[in-house]
C-alpha cells in the first residue's frame, strides 16, 4: 500500500492520457489471453497427427497462424507504441513539473540541498521512467494469464500444478531476500551521484577560478574518489544482481525439468494426455519467462521506486514547504518600507537580527552601513522574502508582505547584487526574460541609463553578443551594469543596491551614483555598502552592528555622534 502510495503522483500526470493508457492496456491483455490458446492449439494439433487426421492438424496450426500474426504481429505492437509514448509523455510532464516545483522551493533548501541533488532529481530519476509502464502492463497480464493457464493445469494435474505452486513461493522468499538490499544499493548510489553532478557543475561553472588558483587537480581527485565509490556501489550491485539471477535460474531450470519429467511419467502411467504433455511443454515456458520477467522486473521497480521516491520529495514537499504568499495588491505604491521587532537567524546559526527597527521613506537616498556580517545584506532577503523573518513583521506601505501576491512583491521590488547573475543568452536576452516586451530601443536606453550602451554597440555582435555561462565574457562592472540596466527596465518602486558598485571603477562608480540620484526622484532606493565613500552623500545613513540600528544620520553628523562609524570611515581612509 506504501509503494502504491508513492506511485500516485505519476497516475494525477496520466489523468489526461487515461484514454490511450485503457486503450494500450485493453489490447496488451487482449494479446494475452490469446496467448493461453496457443499451447493447447500446439497440443491439439500433435495429437491429430499421431491420429493421422491431418486435416484438423492444419486447421489448429492455420488458427495458431492467424492469433500469432494478429496478436503479436499487429496488435502488441501496436499497443507497445501507444505506451512508449505515453511513457515519454509522463518522463517529459515529471521533469517540468519537479522543476517548475524546485522554483518554489523556499531558499533553505537550496542550502540544505546540493544542485547536483536537485538537478539529478529533475533530470536523471525522471528519466528512469522509461519502459515501466510496458513492462508493468506485460507483468501484469502475464499473471493474470499464467493463473487461467494454472487453474487448465490443475484440472487435468494436481500434481503438476503444486510443483509450479512449490516453485513460485520459492521464488517469492527470494524476491523478498534482495529486494531490500537491492534499494538500498541504489539510495547510496544516487547520493554519490548527486555529488558527482554537484561537482561537474561547480567545475563548469567555476573554471576561470579553477584555472587560476591551480586547483584543477584536487578536483580532478575529489572526481576520482567519488567516481570510485560509485564504481564500488555498482559492482555490489553486480554481484548481488549475480547471486540472485544465479537463484531464479537454478529455479527456471528445476521448473522446466521437473515440470517435462513428471508429464512424461504421468502420460506413462495414462494420467495424462498426449496433447496435455504438449501443451505443457509450451506452457511450462510461461512460468519460466514469468520467472525471468519477475526477476528482470525486480530489479528495474527498485531503481523506479527509488527514484519516484526522491522525485516525490520535491513535488509532495516532504523536505521543505512551498513558498507561500497572500492574496493582497498594493495601489499607489509609495514605497515606504518598515522593520517591526523583526529578529532572523539563518539555519543552525545565532541570530543575524534582533528586535531590529527600521522605517524607510520614499524617495530619499537611503544607506545601510556596517562591519561584515551583522546583517545589512540580510534586511535586503527578508524583504525580498528569500527567507521570512523568525519574529516581527516587514511592511510596504502598511501592508504585511506575507500578505502580498508574489508578482506584487516581485514587481515593486528590484535588487542588484554584487554579484549578479548573468543568463547564457544574449544581451538582448537577459532583458527579455524580465519583459518579453521590451524593444531594441528601450533596452539600449536603460544600457545607456547604466553608461553600458557604447561598449555593447562596440561589439561586432551588438546586443547580440552571447554572453556566456555566468555572463563570463564580462568584466566584473560590466555585469554590474548590466544587472543595473535590466533591473531599471522593471521599473520597479522599491530598488535595492547590495554591494552593486563594490566592482567599479571610480569613473563608473560616478556615472552610476548619477543614475541613483536620478532615481531617488521618484523611487524608494536602499543602498547596502561597505566602501562609505559611496554612500557619503545619502540623504539618511543608518548604521547596524550585532543586528541592530545604532545610530542614524548623515555623513558628517554621524562623524561627529557615532564612533563606530568613524572608525569605519577612518579605517577605509587608511587603507586607500
Amino acid at each position: 500500500m506504501k509503494d502504491l502510495k508513492e506511485f500516485m503522483p505519476l497516475i494525477k500526470l496520466m489523468k489526461d492520457e487515461k484514454g490511450k493508457l485503457i486503450l494500450a492496456s485493453v489490447i496488451v491483455v487482449i494479446c494475452g489471453f490469446c496467448e493461453i490458446f496457443t499451447g493447447y492449439l500446439n497440443g491439439k494439433s500433435i495429437e491429430c497427427i499421431t491420429e493421422m487426421n491431418i486435416k484438423y492438424a492444419l486447421i489448429y496450426i492455420g488458427i495458431y497462424f492467424l492469433l500469432e500474426i494478429t496478436t503479436d504481429g499487429i496488435l502488441y505492437l501496436k499497443a507497445k507504441s501507444i505506451l512508449s509514448k505515453l511513457e515519454s509523455v509522463l518522463t517529459r510532464k515529471l521533469e517540468f513539473y519537479t522543476y517548475q516545483k524546485a522554483l518554489n522551493l523556499p531558499a533553505v533548501a537550496f542550502e540544505k540541498m546540493s544542485s547536483g541533488e536537485i538537478i539529478n532529481r529533475i533530470t536523471n530519476d525522471a528519466n528512469t521512467l522509461s519502459f515501466v509502464f510496458l513492462r508493468l502492463l506485460n507483468m501484469v497480464t502475464v499473471l493474470v494469464t499464467s493463473f487461467v493457464v494454472l487453474i487448465y493445469i490443475f484440472i487435468n494435474s494436481w500434481i503438476i500444478g503444486l510443483e509450479i505452486i512449490v516453485c513460485i513461493v520459492i521464488l517469492y522468499l527470494i524476491i523478498k531476500k534482495y529486494n531490500p538490499i537491492l534499494e538500498k544499493i541504489h539510495k547510496d548510489r544516487k547520493k554519490e551521484q548527486d555529488k558527482f553532478i554537484s561537482l561537474t557543475n561547480e567545475s563548469i561553472r567555476g573554471i576561470r577560478e579553477i584555472k587560476t588558483l591551480g586547483v584543477k587537480n584536487n578536483l580532478v581527485n575529489n572526481a576520482i574518489e567519488i567516481v570510485k565509490r560509485i564504481f564500488n556501489k555498482s559492482a555490489y550491485e553486480i554481484d548481488t544482481k549475480k547471486n540472485f539471477d544465479i537463484g531464479t535460474r537454478f529455479l527456471k531450470s528445476v521448473l522446466e525439468c521437473g515440470v517435462i519429467a513428471t508429464s512424461i511419467v504421468l502420460l506413462y502411467y495414462k494420467q495424462i494426455s498426449l496433447s496435455f504433455l504438449v501443451s505443457m511443454t509450451y506452457y511450462i515456458y510461461r512460468f519460466t519467462y514469468l520467472i525471468e520477467d519477475i526477476n528482470e522486473l525486480t530489479q528495474t521497480y527498485q531503481k523506479v521506486k527509488v527514484s519516484v521516491s526522491r522525485v516525490n520529495d520535491i513535488l509532495e514537499n516532504r523536505l521543505f514547504e512551498d513558498e507561500k504568499f497572500g492574496g493582497k495588491e498594493l495601489e499607489n505604491v509609495k514605497g515606504v518600507i518598515e522593520f517591526k521587532n523583526v529578529s532572523f537567524a539563518y539555519p543552525d546559526e545565532e541570530d543575524t537580527l534582533n528586535n531590529f527597527n527600521l522605517k524607510v521613506e520614499p524617495n530619499t537616498k537611503i544607506a545601510i552601513v556596517g562591519a561584515s556580517g551583522q546583517g545589512k545584506s540580510t534586511l535586503f532577503n527578508l524583504l525580498t522574502r528569500i527567507f521570512d523573518v523568525n519574529k516581527g513583521k516587514i511592511f510596504i506601505d502598511n501592508v504585511n508582505i506575507k500578505d502580498l501576491k508574489e508578482s506584487e512583491l516581485r514587481k515593486n521590488i528590484s535588487i542588484i547584487r554584487q554579484e549578479p547573475f548573468i543568463f547564457n543568452r544574449t544581451i538582448k536576452e537577459n532583458f527579455l526574460i524580465v519583459d518579453e516586451n521590451l524593444t531594441l530601443d528601450e533596452i539600449r536606453k536603460y544600457c545607456k541609463m547604466a553608461y553600458l550602451d557604447d561598449y555593447i554597440m562596440s561589439l561586432p555582435k551588438g546586443y547580440d553578443t552571447v554572453l556566456g555561462e555566468g555572463g563570463v565574457n564580462l568584466s566584473g562592472g560590466q555585469k554590474q551594469r548590466l544587472s543595473i540596466a535590466r533591473t531599471l527596465s522593471r521599473n520597479s518602486k522599491i530598488i535595492l543596491f547590495d554591494e552593486a558598485t563594490s566592482a567599479l571603477d571610480n569613473n563608473s562608480q560616478n556615472y552610476i551614483k548619477k543614475t541613483i540620484d536620478d532615481l531617488v526622484n521618484d523611487h524608494t532606493v536602499i543602498i547596502v555598502a561597505h566602501r562609505l565613500s559611496t554612500i557619503m552623500d545619502a540623504d539618511i545613513i543608518h548604521v547596524v552592528d550585532h543586528g541592530k540600528v545604532i545610530a542614524t544620520g548623515k555623513h558628517n553628523e554621524l562623524l561627529k555622534t557615532c564612533e563606530f562609524y568613524k572608525n569605519l570611515y577612518l579605517n577605509e581612509s587608511l587603507n586607500s
